[in-house]
């Protein structure tokens, strides 16, 4: 019944957070102040009231569309806060009252604000990247640490040089914000995870890039946000991976 409250609060909680998180996704790039300046209409620039601002169901009852210039409100608000919330409590069910808890809320807000940013400006802005850094790092130096200790590290160096190289091999095939956050994922997740993280990430990247050029929604020289499957092959591995490759490997265990 505890875990029952906590897991409402949980849920509750993350859509709060994730429509926080929008705004912080949309308003950083563009150097605008975060506290003390109520949002408004990207469209007709009106502030919204009270009603207009309740995560998830406000785009429901306006239809998807401003109640004052019937501009069409993007999708991705709405899905960004039921993500949020729904992976808030999926954590809490996961890993309990633990240190790893606070790592996988840090790593769901992080990467629910760099997909946010990546799909409005196609940038992850260093700032968002520090102030995560910084708490996350702390963490697993000391009260979620990875085994082997050193693990973190390697994993950062291993991929910030494969990614330096990728890089310089053929320019423009990754942005300097997603070499940064994915040597940030490399120190929290450690050197196994992280290279699954990159393999997903890669291959649902040439998935949905191919299927928009078959469909000639993009041309091959136009690029596309990569954050959104950075972040769906971080958390499929960080949650799954460790089930996933015990499932790999019983076979040349028995």
């Amino acid at each position: 019944m505890v875990m029952m409250i906590w897991t409402l609060y949980l849920t509750l909680a993350g859509s709060i957070l994730g429509s926080f998180y929008n705004v912080v996704g949309v308003r950083v790039p563009l150097r605008q102040p975060l506290l003390f300046t109520r949002s408004a209409c990207p469209a007709c620039r009106r502030s919204l009231k009270p009603l207009e601002l309740i995560p998830v169901l406000s785009y429901f009852l306006q239809k998807g569309r401003c109640t004052s210039c019937k501009a069409t409100i993007p999708l991705f608000y709405p899905v960004m806060e039921i993500l949020t919330a729904c992976l808030f409590a999926f954590s809490l069910l996961t890993f309990g009252f633990s240190y790893e808890f606070l790592i996988a809320l840090l790593l769901i807000s992080l990467l629910v604000i760099v997909v946010v940013s990546d799909i409005c400006f196609m940038l992850i802005p260093n700032v968002v990247l520090l102030c995560f850094t910084l708490p996350l790092v702390a963490l697993r130096l000391t009260l979620a640490p990875l085994d082997p200790w050193f693990d973190p590290f390697l994993g950062a160096v291993l991929v910030f040089s494969l990614l330096l190289f990728v890089s310089s091999w053929k320019k423009d095939s990754l942005g300097g914000g997603d070499i940064k956050l994915l040597t940030l994922l490399g120190f929290t997740l450690g050197t196994q995870q992280v290279l699954l993280a990159i393999a997903a990430a890669s291959f649902l990247g040439a998935l949905v890039g191919g299927v928009f050029l078959l469909a000639r929604k993009r041309s091959p020289e136009e690029p596309f946000p990569f954050a959104p499957f950075i972040a769906i092959g971080t958390l499929f591995v960080y949650f799954f991976g460790e089930a996933l490759l015990s499932f790999q490997l019983s076979p040349f265990l028995f």
